[in-house]
């Protein structure tokens, strides 16, 4: 048995993002058309004498919700074995593409293999941990409702790939939410459907309800939006609450060379669709002794 389990955990893009105005449990009912992509991280998870965590790409304190995911599933199996745990971080944080929510997503795959957990209550595990973490355990291309927790997969679409810019700062999901309550719940402008992928047409009209809350709060991110449009001879998009802004184009390689002209980002990633939020590394994991 490897003594070491690793995974590849997948950023996500909002295709789309329709929000309602705030219910009475405080949340914002949404829907949105969501895909796995390949820009990824990778957790490792190892047997140990004592409790370890360590990281590169992050600072510590942005990774306790990989940690917790370790804790719940331990939690669920009864035990209290060690574990050494090790996260390398690719994923641009605080950007929309729920780096965060796809490491405790694998987290929990791995552990739950390790300790014997059956994968039918790692949704219900996932969904303490967050929304979007449920959707990062399947994966691939669905559409979210609820608060996000509500999954229904979809046929992948594989014909386009994205190019991903991340502008030089952050966004708060709380308060890009707050300002659009504020704001009187604006709808944000529909992405133009003969722009989208063929694969995609089915699904217009795609628009992100959150970008005027955003670019209400962060006005440069008008500007790199409208910036890459002019750079990439196409329409702009943001994922999630942002900052995080895309395009789409033929192929990875297309889009690899738009990405090399995105002065000033933070990262900036070529991606194509994959159809899985967490996949094992070959050869690292087995079953639970």
């Amino acid at each position: 048995m490897a003594d070491r389990w690793a995974a590849d955990a997948f950023a996500k893009v909002n295709l789309g993002l329709v929000v309602a105005a705030r219910g009475a449990d405080g949340f914002h009912p949404l829907v949105s058309l969501t895909q796995s992509v390949s820009w990824s991280d990778r957790v490792t998870v190892g047997l140990s004498e004592d409790d370890a965590f360590s990281a590169e790409g992050i600072e510590p304190e942005d990774t306790n919700l990989l940690w917790r995911a370790i804790e719940a599933v331990r939690t669920e199996a009864g035990s209290i074995r060690p574990l050494t745990v090790h996260l390398d971080k690719q994923i641009a944080i605080a950007a929309g593409l729920g780096g965060g929510s796809a490491d405790a997503a694998a987290g929990l795959g791995l552990t739950s293999r390790l300790f014997g957990v059956p994968d039918e209550r790692l949704p219900a595990l996932g969904l303490e941990l967050g929304a979007d973490v449920p959707f990062c355990l399947s994966g691939g291309l669905a559409i979210l409702e609820g608060r996000g927790e509500q999954v229904s997969p979809l046929p992948l679409v594989g014909d386009y790939a994205l190019g991903i810019a991340v502008p030089n700062f952050e966004l708060s999901t709380p308060a890009v939410y707050g300002r659009w309550d504020e704001m009187g719940e604006p709808e944000g402008r529909s992405f133009p459907g003969g722009e989208l992928p063929p694969g995609l047409r089915d699904y217009v009209p795609l628009r992100n309800d959150l970008l005027p809350a955003a670019e209400s709060l962060a006005p440069q991110l008008g500007d790199w939006r409208a910036d890459l449009s002019e750079r990439w001879g196409r329409p702009v998009a943001m994922s999630g609450s942002g900052p995080a802004l895309f395009g789409f184009f033929l192929d990875e390689d297309e889009a690899a060379d738009a990405i090399v002209d995105c002065p000033g980002a933070r990262a900036a990633h070529a991606v194509v669709p994959v159809p899985q939020g967490w996949r094992e590394v070959p050869g690292t994991l087995a079953g639970p002794e």
